[in-house]
C-alpha cells in the first residue's frame, strides 16, 4: 500500500484500503460537492492500486465516475431547487468568488452544453458547471448524459496517468496538462458536431 496521502485529515488511501470501490465512489462524490477534495490525489492513487493488481481498471473507472455524477447531480438539484443563494453560499464555501458565478451563467447561456462537457475535464470548474446548470434549468437528461460523458474521461485520463506512473503517481501534476488537452479537444468536438448534426435534423423536421 502507498504511502499516505491526507487531504483536511482524512487518509484517502486508508479509505480505498478499508472501503474498496464504494470508499473510491464516495470519494468521488465528495470530491465533487466538497471541492477541497481533489480528483487529481484521489484518481491516480486509484490508478497505481490497478497497476498493483489490487483494484480492476474497469470497476475503477465505473465506480469513480458513478460518484462524480452522482455528486454533480446533488449540485445541480441544490441549485436548481435553492436559487442563486445557494449558489453563493457554495461557493463562499468552496473558497471561490461569487461574482464566478456571473462568468458562468454568461458562458453558459451561450454554450451550456460545451460548458458542462469542458467544465467536468477543468480542475476548479468541475464542482462550479453545475451551479449555473441547475439555476438555469438545463434539462436533466441533458445534463446527465453530458456530465456522464465528461466525468469518463477526466477520470480515466487521471487512472490511466496513475496506473502508467506507478509508485511515481504523485507527479500526476506534472504530466496531467499535456495528456489531457488532447481528449478535452476530442470531447469537444464531438460534442460540437453533435450539436450540429441535431441542429440541423431540427430545423430539416421543422421545414418539412
Amino acid at each position: 500500500m502507498p504511502i499516505a496521502v491526507t487531504v483536511f485529515g482524512l487518509s484517502l488511501s486508508k479509505v480505498l484500503r478499508d472501503f474498496g470501490y464504494a470508499g473510491l465512489a464516495l470519494l468521488m462524490l465528495a470530491e465533487t460537492v466538497f471541492p477541497p477534495i481533489p480528483s487529481e490525489a484521489v484518481l491516480p492513487l486509484a490508478g497505481y492500486l490497478v497497476e498493483r493488481g489490487e483494484f480492476s481498471y474497469v470497476l475503477v473507472l465505473l465506480t469513480s465516475t458513478a460518484g462524480s455524477v452522482l455528486g454533480a447531480m446533488v449540485l445541480y438539484e441544490a441549485a436548481r431547487h435553492g436559487g442563486r443563494p445557494f449558489a453563493e453560499r457554495f461557493l463562499r464555501f468552496a473558497h471561490m468568488q461569487p461574482e464566478k458565478l456571473d462568468d458562468a451563467e454568461r458562458w453558459f447561456a451561450r454554450r451550456g452544453a460545451l460548458i458542462v462537457l469542458l467544465g467536468r475535464c477543468v480542475p476548479g470548474m468541475r464542482s462550479l458547471v453545475s451551479l449555473p446548470a441547475g439555476l438555469l434549468r438545463m434539462p436533466r437528461l441533458q445534463y446527465l448524459g453530458l456530465t456522464l460523458l465528461g466525468s469518463a474521461i477526466w477520470n480515466a485520463v487521471l487512472v490511466t496517468v496513475g496506473y502508467l506512473l506507478g509508485s511515481q503517481w504523485e507527479r500526476v501534476a506534472d504530466v496531467i496538462g499535456p495528456v489531457s488537452k488532447p481528449l478535452v479537444a476530442i470531447a469537444v468536438a464531438g460534442v460540437g458536431g453533435w450539436l450540429l448534426w441535431h441542429g440541423v435534423k431540427t430545423r430539416r423536421t421543422r421545414t418539412e
